[in-house]
């Protein structure tokens, strides 16, 4: 131990700004630094970050030139799965590394599908043992989605042209052929398979069934104006959406109209958070040379936490729902003061 905070004294000559809603993680950044400000993601400003030596983000912090140019960032960590608001060819072209999470709160996103299908079936007469789920992206969370429907007995149908495996569909049998169409790719406006409003006005043209429709990706995959004139033709059945275009103000007329709306917390989890916490501390550690601090873990459910096995006590997103749907304009607030959520009783 000794030997530790040696090496941590002698190397220390660092500064970190990091957005002050990523939780759990500034004890560990202040055994690594000297200087630790955390600041309003959506705040942070060329002037606060010029003398900084790396910065740690998530979604709200637009990382580009305008941002980084002139100054001393040379490490930048966004503690999502998502990087799309890192300009990754500014950040080549100015030297600065960066490194997102991926994968880090896949079980947590999971674990909203899954409560969002067991309302499904308890509140829309959605019978999972008969119904066909169509999984539009197989990576790090499509997969562990995947696994959640067969263990409730679904029939899947994957969609994912851009890793080809051959078991998978195109996206026209799952317009077909789904009862359930849930999106788990990321936001790509360019090429081949780009997924910006990857579910338009055609999409929902297309399909055959009235499916329910889930989206925990990014708001820009499903156009929101076509999928409320889908709702209202009665093409979609219902839908449950975390994510929205245009965040943080949303559609509200079509808040109102789906069955579950959420603020951008699917992976909101205590486990994904330090899931998270751990992969940007690992990637700093390794950037710099540092000694590593020891891993974050998890608050604790209190020790009288009511569960009797149902997935529903440890999480129902109807809560989240209904907080939103009563003040969509506390979209940030609820976001950002989200309350501890774990994904397995574990006190």
């Amino acid at each position: 131990m000794a030997l530790y905070w040696f090496f941590c004294i002698f190397a220390l000559r660092m500064k970190i700004i990091v957005d002050d809603k990523i939780p759990y993680i500034q004890e560990k950044l202040w055994q690594l630094a000297d200087e630790v400000v955390p600041l309003r993601g959506a705040s942070i400003s060329a002037a606060d970050v010029r003398d900084a030596d790396a910065l740690i983000v998530r979604t709200r912090t637009r990382c580009d030139e305008s941002l980084l140019r002139d100054s001393k960032v040379r490490f930048v960590a966004t503690a999502t799965i998502g990087f799309d608001h890192i300009d990754t060819a500014y950040m080549e072209r100015a030297g600065i590394a960066w490194t997102s999470c991926p994968g880090c709160n896949a079980d947590s996103v999971a674990q909203y599908v899954e409560s969002s299908l067991l309302l499904l079936q308890q509140e829309k007469g959605l019978v999972l043992r008969d119904a066909t789920i169509g999984i539009v992206g197989c990576g790090h969370v499509g997969s562990r989605v995947k696994a959640v429907a067969e263990r409730l007995g679904m029939h899947v149908l994957v969609c994912d042209p851009p890793l080809g495996h051959a078991g998978f569909v195109p996206l026209s049998v799952i317009e077909q052929e789904a009862d359930v169409i849930t999106f788990h790719v990321p936001l790509t406006r360019d090429g081949v398979h780009a997924t910006w409003h990857l579910a338009d006005e055609p999409f929902f043209y297309r399909l055959s069934k009235v499916p329910f429709l889930i989206n925990t990706s990014r708001g820009e995959v499903v156009d929101n104006s076509a999928l409320l004139t889908a709702l209202q033709q009665g093409r979609v059945r219902d839908a449950v959406i975390d994510v929205w275009e245009g965040e943080p103000r949303l559609d509200e007329e079509l808040l109102q109209r789906v069955f579950i709306g959420t603020p951008h917390i699917a992976g909101y989890s205590a486990d994904g958070k330090a899931n998270a916490d751990n992969m940007v501390i690992d990637a700093l550690c390794r950037h710099f040379g540092l000694p590593h601090p020891g891993k974050v873990t998890p608050p604790k459910l209190p020790a009288d936490f009511p569960y009797t096995g149902n997935p529903l006590e440890l999480y129902d997103p109807m809560t989240d729902s209904e907080a939103l749907k009563t003040n969509p304009s506390k979209f940030e607030d609820l976001r950002n003061n989200y309350p501890l959520r774990r994904e397995h009783f574990d006190v």
